[in-house]
């Protein structure tokens, strides 16, 4: 990887922020753009807007070529097996959602098991527990290891015969712990239950292989993988989407509306109700070529040495705590920590005055927060146009935040 060249495709980089030149750490959140994405989504509006699958005219065919090229660039993105298995949504949340919703509201009653870890975003906490209320299923968490890691020990104790569903974040979000999805996915077949992953932080970073994990479900985000906002997708196995009901009705979505009953499309678009997101998906198609140009495979090993390197280098700041595992290796690339007797929100400001991006917070993910004992934390994260001199910066500016409030208190 040339990270210079890569820096390069990205306009947002190219600024200063508050007389300093921009660092940016919160990848996490959401991903920076690269040029080829935002020209495929401004040509997409110049030249040819128009409603997909509706019309015969010149501009409806062209846009209906490119969101359904879109498709076919996810699929193969995760290696899903078929078109049918590609839902476009709004994002993560809108695809664990639609999983809840429409599959677990469906199929689970009392006394079925929901099985989940302290780790969750709130997006992947939420909908199971509205599932537990409305279905009398029992909702429990699988526990961590004091470093932040699972044990697949916990999870074969966790998961019973009476576990209908485990719902697991491949990477988190707080601790950059990689979950080990295809063991987890073998021990919950074993028990006959489906297995629900939030690549929301994993298929921007790494090579995701829906059909080696063997996951039942797979939800993630255009706009952290280099993509447009309000993108997103829901793998599900053939099967399993076929028998489930759309929560969303309307138009698209229809094949017969008579005054009293109706019937759905075929998959995917019996769950792409209304007029769909074109120019996401284009965009996110754009991202697609992008991020296999680069190459996941040198993403994750970039990713790998950043936070090798931000562990180590941050370590050597006074009074710092760094949360997750210690092993870089089994960490994706963010490293999320708290200064002594210095607030998150403070230690933001202090970089935000340097030109340093990052998030502070509870990042969505209350619970693990209270797991870790504490009430917010300040996280720095990192892509592929990130540098090991971004990480000096980041470490400089901890120095003069734990000076400026030393000095104030």
């Amino acid at each position: 990887m040339n990270i210079q060249d890569i820096r390069r495709q990205f306009p947002i980089l190219d600024q200063e922020v508050n007389d300093h030149p921009l660092v940016y750490l919160d990848s996490s959140a959401t991903s920076q753009k690269p040029i080829q994405v935002i020209e495929a989504v401004n040509q997409y509006y110049r030249e040819y807007n128009s409603n997909v699958h509706r019309g015969v005219h010149t501009l409806g065919t062209k846009a209906t070529d490119a969101y359904e090229g879109a498709r076919e660039k996810v699929r193969k993105f995760i290696n899903a097996k078929s078109l049918e298995e590609v839902i476009f949504t709004r994002g993560t949340t809108t695809s664990l959602n639609t999983v809840a919703a429409s599959y677990a509201a469906a199929n689970l009653k009392q006394g079925d098991e929901i099985v989940i870890t302290h780790m969750e975003h709130h997006s992947n906490i939420i909908p199971w527990q509205q599932v537990a209320k409305r279905t009398g299923a029992r909702l429990k968490y699988i526990p961590l290891q004091e470093d932040g890691t699972l044990s697949l020990e916990d999870v074969r104790e966790a998961i019973t015969d009476n576990t209908k569903l485990v719902s697991v974040t491949q990477v988190s979000n707080v601790l950059g712990t990689i979950n080990p999805i295809k063991e987890i996915a073998k021990i919950a077949h074993e028990h006959n239950a489906v297995i629900v992953v939030d690549g929301a932080q994993s298929a921007p970073h790494m090579l995701v292989d829906v059909q080696d994990l063997d996951c039942d479900f797979f939800a993630f985000s255009g706009h952290k993988m280099c993509g447009p906002t309000g993108i997103g997708v829901l793998y599900g196995k053939k099967h399993l989407l076929e028998n489930m009901e759309p929560i969303e009705f309307g138009g698209e979505m229809i094949d017969f509306v008579h005054l009293y009953e109706s019937t759905w499309k075929e998959l995917p678009w019996k769950f792409e109700g209304g007029t769909p997101i074109i120019a996401g998906a284009i965009g996110l198609g754009a991202a697609i070529d992008f991020l296999n140009e680069v190459g996941l495979e040198q993403i994750a090993e970039h990713d790998h040495k950043l936070a090798a390197y931000a562990m180590d280098k941050l370590s050597s700041v006074e009074g710092i705590t760094i949360y997750g595992p210690h092993d870089a290796a089994k960490r994706g690339g963010l490293v999320t920590f708290n200064l002594t007797d210095v607030h998150p929100h403070d230690v933001a400001t202090v970089l935000d005055a340097e030109g340093i991006a990052v998030r502070a917070g509870h990042h969505c993910a209350q619970p693990l927060m209270r797991w870790l004992n504490v009430t917010a934390t300040a996280r720095a994260s990192f892509y592929l146009y990130n540098t090991e001199e971004d990480i000096d910066r980041l470490s400089e500016g901890l120095v003069k935040a734990k000076e400026y409030f030393s000095d104030v208190f």
